[in-house]
């Protein structure tokens, strides 16, 4: 075939451009350099990497390479380009296998997300089991989670409001909790990451709290529905955003600081204890907690 020929320059493969993209995406509009110095000594490394150990194993690799290149060339400074590597586990389908079409079990994800709503499908998927590890997939589990999500909604859009009232019992158990919610991702943000252990604190206590214990105060009662929505939006973050919007936060709501933990807060002042005296009557015994000076 005669004529003009046309250059075909999509010949390489896709890992020659995913293997330094992060270092691109420092810099993204420097027409001299990959990446100019002080945008890598800003940005880079970078601090977590995350993805399936069969993708990721052939992905560092030629990162790495082209991490230490660039850093030979003077163009980055460091010898690894990710500092903490974590390898998600694998989804599995309903009957505990592979999903795979000749097997029948794949659960397709736009399906989930047209009849429950994407925050709740990514909560589902959050909850299947520890991060590294996976699991199979449970439809059946997805009731429970709206459930939750739905109450949450409740308390962030003001149906439960409570109107101003003298400090109480209540409003003391309200405050503990929520002081106590505040100081747990805080503690396990040193651990290895793990879904659920995020499961908010805070999207359940507020309004079992202020059942039990009577009325709470406004000042209480706000400030645990905004650690609730606070703490709920790594894992509904639509969900999030439009309760931090309507409760009046600033911008976004993964931009938002949590109140500062106040640790006589955290003390126990009284311990609650369920029992039954038969099989339908139940009871609830409330002690006054006492430290003793020898402890």
């Amino acid at each position: 075939m005669r004529g003009p020929a046309r250059r075909e320059s999509d010949t390489m493969d896709t890992f020659m451009c995913s293997s330094w993209y992060q270092m691109r995406y420092a810099d993204p509009h420097n027409p001299e350099r990959p990446v100019s110095r002080e945008a890598a000594a800003k940005w880079l490394p970078v601090d977590q990497y995350t993805g399936g150990a069969e993708h990721a194993v052939m992905h560092l690799l030629y990162t790495r390479f082209f991490w230490k290149a660039a850093r030979d060339m003077g163009v980055v400074e460091g010898d690894e380009p990710m500092l903490r590597l974590f390898n998600q586990g694998v989804i599995l389908g309903p009957d505990g296998n592979r999903m795979s079409k000749s097997r029948g079990n794949v659960v397709a994800p736009d399906d989930q997300v047209s009849q429950w709503g994407s925050d709740a499908f990514r909560c589902q998927l959050m909850f299947v089991g520890p991060w590294d590890q996976g699991g199979p997939y449970n439809p059946t589990g997805m009731a429970g989670i709206v459930r939750w999500l739905n109450r949450l909604w409740s308390l962030g859009d003001g149906a439960h409001r409570p109107a101003r009232r003298p400090p109480s019992e209540g409003t003391r158990d309200l405050r503990r909790a929520t002081h106590k919610t505040i100081s747990r991702p805080r503690r396990r943000s040193r651990l290895p990451l793990q879904y659920p252990d995020l499961a908010p604190d805070g999207a359940r206590f507020g309004d079992a709290e202020a059942r039990e214990a009577g009325p709470v105060d406004h000042v209480a009662w706000e400030e645990a529905v905004t650690s609730a929505i606070l703490a709920t939006a790594p894992l509904a973050p639509h969900l999030a955003e439009e309760l931090w919007d309507r409760i009046g936060g600033a911008f976004s709501v993964h931009t938002g600081m949590a109140e500062s933990v106040t640790p006589s807060w955290l003390a126990m002042t009284r311990l609650k204890s369920r029992f039954r005296s038969t099989a339908r009557c139940g009871h609830a015994l409330v002690l006054p907690v006492r430290r003793s000076r020898c402890a």
